[in-house]
């Protein structure tokens, strides 16, 4: 049993971050990660023309902005190499491999007790903590649905996570389900490479672009009320994208911020996927259902 101050879950940037932090003030810590590596979103399952879709300046993580020749909207491998030189700089060792199948906080000493197993060598190991940070993001595992006739299916489907790019794909068709930022991006690549591509649009979104994003985010950092922002971002698509409802989209009855604050939920960043909509090089279809559970 190994006794810490703080033991982090996760090492993405939440978690790395922490660690940093905690560095700087001279706090024992450890990060635990049940991958191989830390970031392995990103080093493992991202497409290769990924791209931050926020400004570089909203993604820096705490005592290390980007190098001052980074593009304004840093591509996966930029973005890889910040977290490479921001884990030697902050000397953060994430302890890989290693998967916590449990944690309970001892009411009577106030630490927490965390079970953990590694992979690599199948043994188990118990750390006891003051303080436990989840850091293991909001995307770390990969869903796909009980869609009807899938079992029978005789085609490849599989979730966004394993996609890299469409060379494989060509001269054959593919449905994309899901218009949020992954969908609409993959479908984007997957046209360029010449696949008959559709998408499916279910849920209503906002499209927006990067400038129209930073736009509004540099609003909001301005003090202007979030339905003001919301209105002129809107306003701003339109005048971009047109009515998308006329593509097949729904349209969200809230604004995009607004929606980001209340539920979490981002807008989907157009990187010139409603272009191909626009000329037919990517069809949007909205019959489309899944299983739900009861």
């Amino acid at each position: 049993m190994e006794a810490i101050d703080v033991v982090i879950v996760g090492a993405g940037p939440a978690g790395l971050a922490t660690s940093a932090c905690l560095n700087r003030l001279s706090i024992p810590n450890i990060v635990l990660e049940r991958e191989d590596c830390y970031a392995s979103l990103w080093q493992k399952r991202a497409y290769d023309r990924l791209k931050l879709h926020l400004a570089k300046e909203y993604c820096e993580l705490p005592f290390m902005p980007f190098p001052s020749d980074a593009p304004t909207f840093v591509p996966r491998r930029g973005f890889l190499d910040y977290l490479h030189s921001y884990v030697s700089h902050f000397r953060i060792n994430p302890r890989c491999n290693t998967a916590v199948e449990s944690a309970y906080r001892d009411e009577e000493s106030g630490k927490w007790h965390i079970k953990a197993k590694k992979a690599d060598l199948n043994v188990h190991e118990e750390y006891v903590a003051k303080f436990l940070v989840v850091a293991t993001g909001e995307n770390s595992k990969g869903f796909i649905p009980e869609v009807s006739g899938l079992d029978s299916f005789g085609g490849e489907f599989f979730h966004s996570s394993k996609y890299e790019n469409g060379q494989k794909y060509k001269g054959k068709a593919v449905l994309v389900v899901g218009c949020g930022n992954s969908g609409m991006e993959i479908a984007y690549d997957l046209s360029n490479w010449g696949v008959r591509t559709s998408i499916v649009a279910r849920s209503p979104v906002h499209v927006l672009t990067t400038n129209i994003v930073y736009i509004g985010m540099r609003l909001l950092s301005y003090g202007v009320p979030c339905n003001i922002v919301d209105f002129i971002v809107v306003l701003l698509s339109r005048l971009k994208h047109g009515d998308i409802s006329n593509y097949g989209f729904p349209r969200p009855t809230r604004g995009p911020f607004y929606i980001k604050q209340s539920v979490g939920r981002t807008p989907t960043i157009d990187v010139g996927a409603v272009e191909k909509i626009r000329r037919k090089e990517v069809q949007v279809n909205v019959k489309f259902t899944y299983k739900t559970s009861s």
